[in-house]
């Protein structure tokens, strides 16, 4: 068989959507693979596909006999770097690799990369909507549930890819063209071991950039941009202020460029989601970099749609905005949204995870008044006492109500928990289905009446 794995012998560790894909690559590229994961074949769910492909499927546990024979591991982003099924690869004079060093071994396209603590998501799904209205044929993948290696088998003038830092702590030719850093805050030290690990992993989105590569990086985020600075290639700057020459950063709510010969307008992004100047910012400094004309970024965020439960509006009533950012479990995620709305209603609250929510107080000029929900409710109106009307709410319905009657109108109410979800729902996903229904029922509900 051809390919340009043919005649190897690859061990998966995790079954996951990205180790299955990472399967299905090394498969088609001529491989034999053993697929291995901790649980059992009957939470694992269907593995038809790949058993029809030829896959050897192991479960309940990772064994260094799963190793006999391997010239190739490839580790899924939840096996941690300590994890002592890596040991054991290493031991054998085996280097692992992840889902990216995979993907770019195969790719034949170029490829930009996006990462940072928040915004991973929206700022990819924005800079491939800005590269395809300047006329490139771009396709969003990574971390966003679209695997880089399975991506990487489709032609595509260039891929954006969203990479985690779990992804980026296994990999050595990862070669984005352009890459970005959109923001820094402590983040998964559970798997990284500590905040210095992990920002170690960041830095390699950039690691392998040369002369004529770009790393984009965010003025306003000390963290970052100490980091952005160590890039080894041509840095370009964002911010959501006023931004200096050559930057890119806000008049307003107009994005614009900064020139010697004035600024250039690029998009106004008063009414593209909560949050989302500094995901725009830094989209748009990518796509300049890439080539993208400066005249084509306002058609770009015009057909750029959020993903679900990262800043959409789920419901108008009255000329009041329903904006659900479920998605930002954590403060510095539940700030940048608040930064991005005036005189809202916030709700918040839920399951703190040990955060100290007291950073919340410094946006509460953003905001009209806050209905807190869950565990952490308390520690909400705390946060908030003295500052901004806090009322608490028995469930997300409650909140949605009281949210509604509190609100301006035309006005915005805005779901950004800064907690986790697990006190009250399964996922942050079922929380803010529960608040988009329970909106549009209200909705419903006037018309009716």
């Amino acid at each position: 068989m051809s390919g340009a794995f043919a005649g190897r012998h690859a061990v998966v560790l995790g079954a996951g959507v990205a180790g299955r894909a990472a399967a299905e690559t090394l498969v088609a590229e001529g491989a034999t693979v053993v697929l291995t994961d901790i649980r059992d074949m009957e939470a694992l769910g269907d593995v038809g596909t790949l058993a029809g492909l030829g896959v050897e499927i192991r479960t309940g546990g990772h064994d260094p006999s799963d190793l006999d024979g391997a010239d190739l591991v490839v580790a899924s982003p939840g096996i941690p770097p300590s994890a002592e099924v890596l040991s054991w690869a290493r031991e054998r004079g085996l280097v692992p690799w992840g889902e990216l060093e995979l993907g770019a071994r195969i790719a034949t396209v170029p490829y930009l990369a996006v990462t940072g603590t928040n915004g991973k998501t929206t700022t990819t799904g924005m800079l491939a909507a800005l590269l395809r209205a300047g006329g490139i044929d771009a396709e969003a993948c990574g971390n966003i549930g679209f695997p880089f290696t399975a991506a990487a088998r489709r032609r595509h003038g260039v891929l954006v890819v969203e990479v985690s830092s779990q992804q980026l702590a296994l990999q050595e030719t990862f070669h984005p063209r352009v890459s970005v850093l959109i923001n820094l805050a402590p983040d998964h030290l559970d798997h990284h071991g500590s905040y210095d690990a992990y920002r170690s992993a960041k830095a390699a989105i950039y690691r392998t950039q040369t002369d004529g590569d770009v790393h984009v990086g965010n003025r306003d985020d000390p963290d970052a941009a100490a980091l952005s600075s160590s890039a080894p290639c041509e840095v370009r700057w964002f911010g959501t202020g006023a931004p200096r020459d050559g930057e890119v950063g806000f008049d307003g709510d107009t994005l614009v460029l900064r020139r010697a010969g004035g600024d250039v307008s690029l998009a106004s992004i008063g009414s593209q989601r909560a949050g989302g100047h500094e995901d725009a910012a830094a989209a748009a400094t990518a796509a300049i970099a890439f080539g993208v004309a400066h005249s084509a970024i306002a058609e770009g965020f015009d057909a750029f749609e959020p993903a679900a439960h990262r800043g959409e509006t789920v419901a108008e009533i009255a000329g009041v905005r329903f904006v659900d950012d479920s998605k930002a479990t954590n403060v510095h995620a539940a700030l940048a949204a608040i930064r991005g709305v005036h005189d809202a209603v916030l709700i918040a609250g839920g399951r703190s995870k040990g955060q100290d929510l007291t950073a919340l107080g410094t946006v509460a000029d953003h905001l009209r008044a806050v209905i807190a929900i869950g565990e952490a409710a308390q520690e909400i109106r705390r946060v908030f006492d003295g500052a901004v009307p806090v009322e608490l709410a028995d469930s997300i319905e409650d909140a949605v109500s009281r949210a509604f009657d509190t609100s301006a109108k035309p006005g915005i109410v805005l779901l950004a928990p800064a907690c986790a979800s697990w006190d009250q729902f399964a996922s942050y996903a079922e929380r803010g289905d529960r608040f988009a229904a329970a909106a549009r029922a209200m909705g419903k509900a006037a018309v009716d009446g």
